[in-house]
């Protein structure tokens, strides 16, 4: 392939809604280990971890510690499904199971099937903000409109991570591949975004560091919305949420391309 197709904006059309579709009715045959594997991890930490450090913190920034916690294990649990999907599950589909190459044997072209798999990933991660946002409902927390809000951003943080784990899976030789990830990239976001403690209690150049990485901008919008105030900076965070969700969607679309379209 040439340069400028592997550069060329994504094209896009209504047909990816049927492989959407598609990835949806596959995924309801086995919906109930789906759902329990992308929830039970950040579900059980939330509990051991809130009430056991809860019980030595019992406040932070103003907010029990469960509750602290539980609004970061929302955007992190979005974060993972997201990724999870966008990388194993994607890479089961297009390079294990052969599943793409059938799909664009129809009149279906490969960018639809990569903004199918991106919005599936987004989806994906809807499911487990919604889950998670209910229990936490249900012990007490988030108890105002404004935590609706919530869902909306578990789905742009669905974009997000989404679009990078298709990054991965266009250069992933096997599954081991995706290792590197989950280490250089979800761990950091995971342990510097301020899940399991604030941002502003660490040094400052790693506050600095902070600030760059997207799963902390999402929980700078999720927590006040738990608390039933509007965040500050609200556009500013999306803008960063939104721009790292199409340049990786970009990118993940252009090695697609230079990998399958040979």
């Amino acid at each position: 392939m040439t340069a400028l197709a592997l550069v060329r904006p994504p094209e896009l059309s209504l047909r990816w809604l049927s492989v959407w579709r598609r990835n949806l009715l596959v995924w309801r045959k086995l919906a109930i280990a789906s759902v329990l594997g992308n929830i039970a991890d950040p579900l059980l930490y939330m509990l051991a971890l809130g009430y056991g450090i809860g019980a030595f913190v019992p406040e932070v920034n103003g907010m029990k510690y469960i509750a602290f916690i539980g609004t970061g294990m929302v955007c992190q649990s979005a974060m993972f499904t997201a990724s999870f999907e966008g990388m194993y599950s994607a890479f089961s589909r297009m390079h294990v199971q052969r599943t793409w190459e059938a799909i664009i044997n129809a009149p279906v072209a490969l960018d639809d099937v990569m903004l199918a798999e991106w919005m599936w990933c987004a989806t994906k991660a809807l499911m487990s903000t919604i889950a998670i946002l209910i229990v936490l409902l249900a012990l007490g927390f988030g108890h105002t409109p404004l935590a609706l809000w919530i869902l909306p951003l578990g789905f742009l943080v669905g974009l997000t991570f989404g679009a990078f784990g298709l990054v991965m899976n266009a250069l992933a030789p096997g599954y081991d591949f995706f290792t590197y990830f989950f280490t250089l990239v979800l761990t950091p976001q995971l342990l510097m975004s301020g899940v399991y403690f604030p941002v502003d209690q660490m040094p400052a150049w790693l506050q600095v560091a902070a600030n760059a990485l997207p799963l902390k901008h999402a929980i700078d919008l999720a927590r006040p919305l738990m608390l039933g105030r509007v965040p500050d900076g609200i556009v500013l965070h999306v803008v960063v949420l939104a721009v790292y969700a199409v340049a990786g969607y970009w990118l993940a679309t252009a090695l697609t391309r230079r990998r399958l379209l040979k």
